[in-house]
């Protein structure tokens, strides 16, 4: 099956968090070296991530994620402000 990666960017206004990258394998491999020399934060989600990988770059994530994706940003934002 391999390894997938993606990004994910809300702005608030926005009706929901974008996808703005996402690749299997080597791609997802370069994708998570980004993030990690961005400091971006890292949440490891194997279904999310299947699920979203029939998406493109630039759509918006289905609503049926919303929940666990609110869940994720809550806590990235907390780990900000610590």
């Amino acid at each position: 099956m391999g390894k997938n990666a993606l990004a994910l960017k809300y702005e608030p206004g926005e009706k929901a968090p974008k996808i703005i990258a996402k690749g299997k394998n080597r791609l997802a491999e370069l994708i998570i070296k980004i993030a990690k020399e961005n400091g971006i934060t890292i949440e490891e989600n194997k279904l999310l991530s299947e699920a979203l990988m029939q998406f493109d770059p630039g759509e918006y994530v289905p609503e049926e994620t919303y929940e666990i994706i609110a869940q994720i940003l809550a806590f990235v934002y907390k780990l900000k402000l610590s």
